[in-house]
């Protein structure tokens, strides 16, 4: 390389021993001046310019690239590069020396050009996350594989480079070592196959809410990884659930309820059984003020006035005739109240229904959907509601049941006691 300034050297009248040392301490200051120019340029010139281009863009993926500072790691590469290809010359005659330089450079390069990959597959999963394609497949988990491929074929790199050997015999090596990487890499593996069935069967993503009371889940899914599923609780505390107990596990999503058009509403109140009775003329004529019956009893009065003519039974006779009942003018209106009621959606399941009898009573159960499927909207619809009912079935002599309390028990054996007294 500086065959000029060795010649000039000699002509000094300095030794050749002298003469090589000075030449090679001046070739070696010269490929490291190179190599700091070469990174100068990469990071001062061409980095910067990246940066400035991407500020002045209007697209966000360069955004994301730059902050994840992949430019910047590739930039580390471009000194390398310089050592990589002057070495030959550099050391001409010191074949043992350029084998070595080459060997150590080329493992720097792998090891820069890994972790700028690694920039770059986060930056992918930074760019489609807010995508619909990152909500409906497990991107994350798929750069995670990715990811872990990446390290393995760079290990096999460096080692191949440190022993000398051909990665071609490391990779045959590794066959007798399957079962060791399939126990060490369990987690990943099952991660990796349940994240894949979770995607194709549509399960679970990204936004959705689940349940998943073995593990105390119960909220919005934030993250899909290789081997955890987070999700954030209705309390903001974050659960970690492994991705492949989603597949060996049972859990709830609650994404068909977002999807539809209402969220359900499925309640009972207990009707005190003693309570119920058949309508007299007084309560029929009392019932017919209010504005969600007054249709209803004109039909039905018409129907079981026709029934029992029909019969030759009198409509007086509550036994033998046909008669209404509170309970069943009760549950007609509520009917009629739901059908009236703006954020009740018609178009989906309405019942209003008994249940079988039970020691607390008749269950009468609301089963209907609200417009609303925000959750506090949702409350304060589904508590309107039974704030109504509760409170309007006293209109229908109607008592809704309740256990008694150790108030109620105090109060009744005070009043045995002031029986006992008196008498």
């Amino acid at each position: 390389m500086l065959n000029p300034f060795v010649d000039w050297l000699l002509r000094q009248g300095l030794d050749d021993n002298t003469v090589i040392l000075v030449s090679a301490v001046v070739q070696v200051v010269l490929v490291l001046m190179l190599a700091a120019i070469a990174d100068f340029i990469a990071k001062r010139v061409v980095v910067r310019g990246l940066e400035t281009l991407s500020r002045g863009s209007v697209s966000v993926w360069d955004d994301i690239i730059i902050k994840r500072r992949v430019p910047h790691r590739l930039s580390r590469l471009a000194p390398a590069l310089i050592i990589y290809l002057l070495a030959v010359p550099l050391l001409e005659g010191y074949d043992l020396s350029i084998l070595i330089v080459r060997r150590v450079v080329l493992i720097y390069m792998v090891i820069v050009a890994s972790l700028a990959l690694d920039g770059l597959l986060n930056a992918m999963v930074d760019i489609l996350r807010p995508s619909t394609f990152a909500r409906d497949l497990p991107v994350k988990s798929i750069i995670q594989v990715t990811k872990l491929v990446l390290y393995g074929v760079a290990t096999i790199a460096v080692i191949s480079l440190v022993v000398g050997q051909s990665p071609g015999l490391l990779l045959g090596g590794l066959g007798a070592m399957t079962a060791v990487l399939m126990l060490v890499f369990k987690d990943p593996i099952l991660g990796l196959v349940a994240g894949i069935q979770l995607s194709a069967n549509s399960m679970l993503a990204r936004g959705d809410w689940i349940e998943m009371p073995k593990y105390g889940a119960d909220g919005d899914v934030l993250e899909v990884s290789l081997t955890t599923v987070k999700v954030q609780n209705w309390d903001k505390t974050i659960t970690t659930i492994p991705t492949y107990a989603l597949i060996t596990d049972s859990f709830k999503n609650w994404r068909g309820m977002s999807e539809s058009k209402g969220r359900r509403i499925k309640r009972a109140i207990h009707i005190d059984i003693s309570s119920i009775r058949f309508c007299d003329q007084v309560m029929l004529e009392r019932f017919s003020k209010i504005r969600h019956l007054a249709s209803y009893l004109e039909q039905k009065r018409q129907e079981t006035t026709n029934w029992n003519t029909a019969r030759d039974l009198d409509s007086t006779d509550l036994i033998n005739g046909r008669c209404l009942t509170n309970v069943g003018t009760f549950r007609a209106y509520v009917v009629a109240y739901l059908r009236s009621h703006p954020m009740i959606n018609q178009d989906m399941t309405f019942l209003v229904r008994q249940l079988a009898p039970t020691d607390r009573g008749l269950p009468i159960e609301i089963y209907v959907f609200s417009r609303d499927q925000e959750w506090s909207n949702y409350e304060a619809i589904q508590s309107d509601i039974f704030d109504h009912v509760l409170a309007i079935a006293p209109a229908f002599d109607l008592r809704i049941y309740q256990g008694p309390s150790g108030g109620d028990i105090r109060d009744l054996l005070n009043a045995r006691f002031r029986n006992l007294v008196d008498s």
